[in-house]
Order: structure tokens, then C-alpha cells, then sequence
């Protein structure tokens, strides 16, 4: 009986180094270079709480990694020549073209969308309908008292329109153009900016048409609506010839659709690990919504609301490692 238990217990010991070796081999695959992967880190907390959450889920495996500033559009031709590794998410309202020639390049590869629906336009506060009747339908926005009501001493006599930083890549002047809009785009210098702009004339009840989205703290803190404008299709920012101006594009609103994860095509053969969890990341918009209130309203640094979300949810991301 001595023995056997002796046995037993060689192979059972044999069986755990065998295991932990086995372990440490899978470990040691990962990362699998040292080499830093370059996160894009843009003007938008809301996109910048998503990298930071996905950096530090893949510091957790090794991996170093690199938070690279670069702009919305541009961060594309980064990526493709592989000076970017993980592009921040391109939103289907703002980037769909460039989106369609990246990942047509085959230089950059579409990682699939992160699991929240979106949607980006013109919005107002639901007063600003007193003194535009008519709202949401975009031809209200041609009533002289409406357009003097929504200029400000920046835009007299035209209306301002607030609209996005201008690298967020909005087409709001060929639109005014397009359906004979008297009104100036005035663009704001950071989201912070747009915000904080927005917010403080809803406090004193001042009329206001702004760039605005969801799933944002705004829309859904706020009681308002986006303007209904002609219908969107491929073709309006084209072929002048569609649409309700034959001479011109753009007389329509904006696509909707999700925002979608793209990463350079090299780098999965660098990091396929890193990779799969691109993939497999995705969040829902009542919790992107709250990630980003966090930030905006509470003032809680993006890295941090990143850090703390990480915290809280292994549950969930635990299952992305794997």
C-alpha cells in the first residue's frame, strides 16, 4: 500500500508539473513581441475610455503599450501604414466613407463593431420649438424668426449652428449649402467645449441648435430632439443630381449604423492575442453612456473611469482574455 501511495502521489505530482509547465509555455506566448502597440488616443472621451479600457485588459497579458494622439480622420492612413496599431472607433454617422476605403484598403482590418448603435445630428432643446415652430422637420429652420433668434452676435443675421472639432470630420456647411440654410457652423474647439457651450445655454433657456449624439449624457439628461431632415442615402453625398438641390450633395441627413474597431493589418501577426481581444471587446450604450457622464459631468479623469470600470466588471472582460 506504501507503494502504490507513493505512486499515486509521483504521478500525481508529475501530473502538476507537467500541468504547470504546460502553463508556463502558454504563458511565456504571451506577448508575444515586446514591441509597444500604438493605441489611438483622440479628442473625444467617450472613444478614449474604450482604448484606455482595452490597453490596460492587454497590460494585464504583457503587452506594452503605446497611447498615441492622433486625429479622428486621419488616424486612418496611421493605421494603415502601420504607424497606428489600434485605431479608436470610427462611428458610422461621421466616418462611414473613410471607414468602407480603410477597410477596403485590406491594410487595416474591421475588428467589428463594439456593440453600440449610433446615431449624430443637428439637436436642440425641446424649446427651441417656441421660437422655431414647426420643429423637428428641418424646413422650420428657414423662418426668418427662427434664423434671428438662433443668431448670436458671432453670427448676425445669420443662425449658428455649434457644431463638432473640426477633425471630427462634419459635413454641416455642405448641408447649409445644399438646402439654402441661413446659417454659420461654428466649430467647437473640443467636445469639453461643445458641452460646456451647450449646457450652459439650456440653463439660461437661450435658443441653441448644436452637434449632439447617442448614446451621449446630453440627449438623454435634457429633454430635446434631433432635426428631421431629408433622408439619408449613399447617393446624396455623391451624385449631385439626387436629392432635392440638383446641383448639390450633401442635402440630407446624416447615416447611422454603430461604431466599429479597426487595427493594422501587420499587427496581427505581431500580436494575435492583443488582437482577439479587440475583437471580442464590446460595450453597451447604457454603459458608455454612464462611462462617459463620469467623465464629462463628474469630472473624473478618462483614464481613471477606464481603471475603475476595469475593476468592477471582470466578470465580464475576464472572458475577453481567454
Amino acid at each position: 500500500m506504501k507503494v502504490s501511495w507513493k505512486k499515486s502521489m509521483g504521478a500525481a505530482l508529475a501530473s502538476l508539473l507537467m500541468a504547470g509547465s504546460l502553463s508556463n509555455v502558454a504563458n511565456a506566448d504571451v506577448p508575444e513581441s515586446n514591441d509597444p502597440i500604438k493605441v489611438v488616443i483622440m479628442g473625444y472621451s467617450g472613444d478614449n475610455i474604450i482604448m484606455y479600457i482595452y490597453g490596460e485588459l492587454i497590460t494585464k497579458l504583457g503587452y506594452n503599450v503605446e497611447y498615441t494622439p492622433a486625429d479622428y480622420i486621419g488616424q486612418f492612413s496611421g493605421v494603415a501604414s502601420g504607424d497606428l496599431h489600434i485605431a479608436s472607433p470610427g462611428w458610422d454617422t461621421t466616418a462611414k466613407d473613410v471607414l468602407a476605403e480603410a477597410f477596403g484598403s485590406g491594410d487595416v482590418l474591421n475588428m467589428g463593431n463594439i456593440g453600440i448603435a449610433v446615431n449624430e445630428d443637428w439637436w436642440y432643446p425641446l424649446y427651441v420649438k417656441d421660437v422655431c415652430p414647426g420643429l423637428p422637420d428641418w424646413t422650420a429652420l428657414k423662418n426668418p424668426d427662427c434664423i434671428a433668434a438662433l443668431s448670436t452676435v458671432e453670427t448676425e443675421p445669420k443662425a449658428r449652428f455649434l457644431s463638432g472639432p473640426i477633425e471630427w470630420g462634419g459635413t454641416d456647411a455642405e448641408r447649409v449649402d445644399a438646402l439654402g440654410l441661413d446659417f454659420e457652423v461654428v466649430n467647437a474647439g473640443s467636445d469639453g467645449a461643445l458641452s460646456a457651450d451647450l449646457v450652459a445655454a439650456i440653463k439660461r433657456k437661450q435658443p441653441i441648435i448644436a452637434w449632439s449624439w447617442e448614446p451621449y449624457w446630453i440627449p438623454a439628461l435634457y429633454p430635446g430632439e434631433f432635426v428631421k431632415w431629408p433622408e439619408y442615402d449613399d447617393a446624396c453625398y455623391t451624385d449631385a443630381s439626387w436629392g432635392k438641390n440638383p446641383k448639390e450633395t450633401h442635402d440630407c441627413g446624416r447615416p447611422n449604423g454603430f461604431m466599429w474597431k479597426g487595427a493594422w493589418a501587420g499587427g496581427e501577426g505581431i500580436w494575435p492575442k492583443a488582437y482577439d481581444v479587440w475583437r471580442k471587446l464590446e460595450l453597451d450604450a447604457k454603459t458608455a453612456g454612464e462611462l462617459v457622464y463620469k467623465a464629462d459631468v463628474e469630472g473624473v479623469d478618462t483614464k481613471k473611469v477606464a481603471s475603475q470600470w476595469v475593476a468592477q466588471n471582470e466578470a465580464i472582460w475576464s472572458e475577453w482574455l481567454k
